[in-house]
C-alpha cells in the first residue's frame, strides 16, 4: 500500500517542489498552505507521515505538534525551517518531532529520512513543557553549526557518552552544557574538570574522592566528581592530558559502572553522563603510547567536531550582537558594530576563535567612547592582537599567499613558538591530519555536498573520501537550489 505524504509550507515554491519529488519517490501527496487544513486532515486520521515548515500563517507548528502527538503519537512528523537556531532543533525535538531539517534541506536526504520513518516508526517521547528562556547557549546559522544542532537535539534524551573535538576557543564545554541544561539530566548537577589544569598526581583524587589517610597530606575523606556529580554530568575537558593510571580507573566506570576512591575498597556504583572534550589528536597519542585506545572507543561513541570560527565567519555578525548584549547586561555601553568593521571581522582568521571573538568585542565594548565601532578601531584592535603573529591576517584578499607560502609560514611561526626546543615527535604525521579536514570541508563546500564531485575534485575514489568524511567528523555541507 503507498503510503500517503502530508505536506504544509506557505512557500508555494517550496510545496511545488516536494509534491513532485516525493511523488517521483512513489509516495501520494497531499499539500497544503496552512496549519488548519493539516489539521483537518490529521484528526480525521489520514497521513501516514507530515512534512511540516514552523512558521506557517495560521499557526506555529511547534504548537501543533503537541495535539498531533497526543491524537496519533505514531504519526512521524518531520519539522523544516529556515530559522536555524540551536532552539529550533531542540524545540523540535522536545516537542516531538521525528526529526528536524534546515533550510535550504536536502531532497536526498529528506527522502531518505521519510524511508526510515515509514519502515521503522518510533514514539518519541514528547516533553509539552514551553520553552520561556529568550537566550540561546549556542549561537549561529551557518551550515556548519545546523549538523551539530541536530545531533546534539538527537542526544537530548540519551545517555550516550560524547567526544567532543576541536580548537581551543570553539565552545567545547558550552556544547557539554547545552547538552546537560537540554537533556534529561538537567535537573541533576553539571560537574566540569579541565585535566591540564590539575597536578597529574591529583587527577585520581580529584575524579573519584580519596580516603582519610589515603597519602600524605589526606587529612580527611574527600568526594570526587564523580560522587559531585551523581544523576548528571561530567564534562571530562582536555581528556588527552589525563595520566594513564587515571585512564585505567575511569575506563572501569565506563565498563562496569563503578569505581572506588584513593585508598578506598568498596566499589561504589555511579549514574552520571561523561561527555568528554580534547583539542589534541587523540589517534597520535595512542600511537605515543599516551592514551589507552580502549579507553579512546569507550569515549568516543558519538564524535563530535566543532568548526573552527574561521569555518563559520558567516556566524560573527550573531555571535557579535549576542556578545553586545551580555556586555550591556553587566553593565557596559551598548555598541554598535558598522558593515565594514564586522566584515573586517570575517576575513580575520581568528586563532582563539569564539573565545578570543568575545574577548574583542568586551574590549573595544569597554575601552572605545564612540555608539558605533567603525571599520579603523577593529583593524587597529586586531592588528595589535596579532603582532607577535603572522599566521592571522587582517583583511588580507583571497589568494595572497600560495598553499606552500602559507603551509611554511605557518611552519615557522610554530617551531618559533618552542624557542630552541622542538616540537613534540610525530609532526609528519599530525600536520598531514591537520590539513585533510579543512582540504576536505572546502571540496565539499565548493561542490554544494555532492561526494562524487568532492572525490573527483580532489582526486580520491568515491569510498576513500566517504572513509574519511566519517573518520575525520567532517561537517557535509548540502545544499538544495530548489528549496
Amino acid at each position: 500500500m503507498t503510503a500517503t505524504i502530508l505536506v504544509a509550507d506557505d512557500d508555494a515554491a517550496i510545496r511545488t517542489v516536494l509534491n513532485q519529488a516525493l511523488s517521483r519517490a512513489g509516495y501520494d501527496v497531499r499539500i497544503t498552505s496552512n496549519a488548519a487544513t493539516l489539521w483537518r486532515w490529521i484528526s480525521a486520521g489520514e497521513g501516514d507521515l507530515v512534512v511540516t515548515d514552523v512558521i506557517m500563517p495560521d499557526e506555529n507548528a511547534f504548537d501543533l505538534l503537541p495535539r498531533i502527538k497526543k491524537a496519533r503519537p505514531d504519526l512521524p512528523v518531520l519539522v523544516m525551517s529556515a530559522q536555524n537556531t540551536f532552539m529550533t532543533a531542540i524545540k523540535a525535538s522536545e516537542k516531538g518531532a521525528y526529526d528536524y531539517l534546515p533550510k535550504p534541506f536536502d531532497l536526498t536526504e529528506l527522502i531518505a529520512i521519510i524511508g526510515r520513518a515509514l519502515s521503522e516508526p518510533k514514539k518519541r517521547p514528547a516533553r509539552l513543557d514551553d520553552d520561556t528562556q529568550d537566550g540561546m547557549p549556542l549561537v549561529g546559522r551557518s551550515a556548519a553549526m545546523q549538523e551539530i544542532y541536530r545531533v546534539l537535539a538527537r542526544l537530548m534524551q540519551t545517555d550516550l557518552t560524547l567526544m567532543i573535538t576541536g580548537e581551543s576557543g570553539t565552545g567545547k564545554e558550552l556544547v557539554a552544557k547545552a547538552l546537560h541544561d537540554y537533556g534529561k539530566r538537567r535537573n541533576g548537577p553539571f560537574v566540569a574538570i579541565n585535566m591540564a589544569a590539575i597536578p597529574r598526581d591529583l587527577i585520581e583524587s580529584e575524579l573519584f574522592g580519596h580516603e582519610k589517610g589515603a597519602f600524605t597530606g589526606a587529612q580527611t575523606r574527600s568526594t570526587g566528581r564523580f560522587e559531585q556529580a551523581e544523576g548528571g554530568t561530567l564534562f571530562l575537558d582536555e581528556i588527552g592530558d589525563m595520566p594513564m593510571d587515571a585512564q585505567t580507573r575511569l575506563l572501569r566506570v565506563l565498563q562496569q559502572g563503578e569505581y572506588t576512591t584513593v585508598g578506598g575498597r568498596t566499589p561504589i556504583r555511579t549514574d552520571v553522563r561523561i561527555v568528554a572534550a580534547t583539542n589534541k589528536d587523540l589517534k597520535q597519542s595512542i600511537n605515543q603510547g599516551l592514551f589507552r585506545e580502549d579507553l579512546y572507543y569507550r569515549l568516543n561513541v558519538v564524535p563530535l567536531r566543532l568548526p573552527p570560527l574561521r569555518d563559520r565567519a558567516e556566524d560573527i555578525p550573531d555571535l557579535v550582537r549576542h556578545f553586545i548584549q551580555q556586555g550591556e547586561k553587566e553593565g557596559l555601553d551598548a555598541k554598535r558594530f558598522d558593515h565594514e568593521a564586522l566584515e573586517v571581522m570575517k576575513s580575520y582568521a581568528w586563532p582563539g576563535n569564539v573565545r578570543e571573538l568575545e574577548n574583542v568585542v568586551r574590549r573595544l565594548m569597554a575601552l572605545y567612547p564612540q555608539d558605533v565601532i567603525a571599520r579603523e578601531v577593529v583593524e587597529q584592535e586586531l592588528r595589535s592582537d596579532v603582532a607577535d603573529s603572522p599566521i592571522a591576517k587582517v583583511g588580507m584578499p583571497a589568494g595572497a599567499m600560495t598553499i606552500s607560502q602559507a603551509v611554511e609560514e605557518n611552519m615557522r611561526t610554530y617551531f618559533s613558538s618552542f624557542g630552541d626546543a622542538l616540537p613534540p615527535s610525530g609532526l609528519y604525521e599530525r600536520v598531514l591530519t591537520e590539513m585533510e579536514y579543512p582540504l576536505i570541508l572546502a571540496a565539499l563546500t565548493a561542490t554544494r555536498g555532492n561526494q562524487i564531485k568532492a572525490a573527483d575534485l580532489l582526486g580520491l575514489n568515491r569510498n576513500t573520501l566517504r572513509k574519511k568524511i566519517r573518520e575525520l567528523g567532517v561537517s557535509v555541507y548540502r545544499s538544495s537550489r530548489s528549496a
